[in-house]
């Protein structure tokens, strides 16, 4: 996944910084690790909805409001995927390791609006190893995601 996403970028001339980091296998290790704030670290949670699937993309800090998740993607039926799901879906990517575009398996993308307020979006790369930094409106120009309001601060 690491190469294919980087190709994209490149091939979409977007400047990003790849940074890597000792294995972890969450965004709150991945923050601590390359010294940032959860606040700062971007999560992808993919979702079960009515109509398939979705990717939701918050903080690392944050917690999924799972009303307001389904008031933003229009559904009634939300549940977290299950880890077959995901291998399913994103075959060349770590569960845990997933990154924020949607767009390249065909899976809706919804952003949560704390993130969309940063200058630059801090990601995993589709490894347990490595994330990715790049500009935010760069990310949105390439994803086109949903932006709404859909996390909170976790406890």
């Amino acid at each position: 996944m690491l190469k294919r996403l980087k190709d994209y970028l490149d091939l979409n001339k977007i400047k990003y910084i790849e940074i890597r980091h000792s294995p972890a296998y969450t965004a709150q290790e991945i923050a601590s690790s390359i010294h940032h704030t959860g606040k700062e670290i971007a999560k992808t949670v993919i979702v079960k909805i009515d109509s398939g699937y979705a990717m939701a993309v918050l903080p690392a800090s944050n917690n999924i409001n799972e009303n307001l998740l389904k008031i933003a993607i229009r559904t009634n039926k939300l549940e977290l995927a299950t880890e077959d799901d995901i291998e399913k879906l994103l075959p060349d990517c770590p569960v845990g390791a997933i990154p924020p575009f949607g767009n390249l398996y065909n899976i809706d993308v919804y952003v949560s609006r704390h993130l969309s307020r940063k200058k630059e979006i801090i990601f995993n790369a589709g490894s347990r190893t490595g994330v990715i930094k790049m500009n935010f409106r760069d990310y949105k120009k390439l994803v086109n995601p949903v932006i709404d309001i859909f996390s909170e601060p976790a406890n």
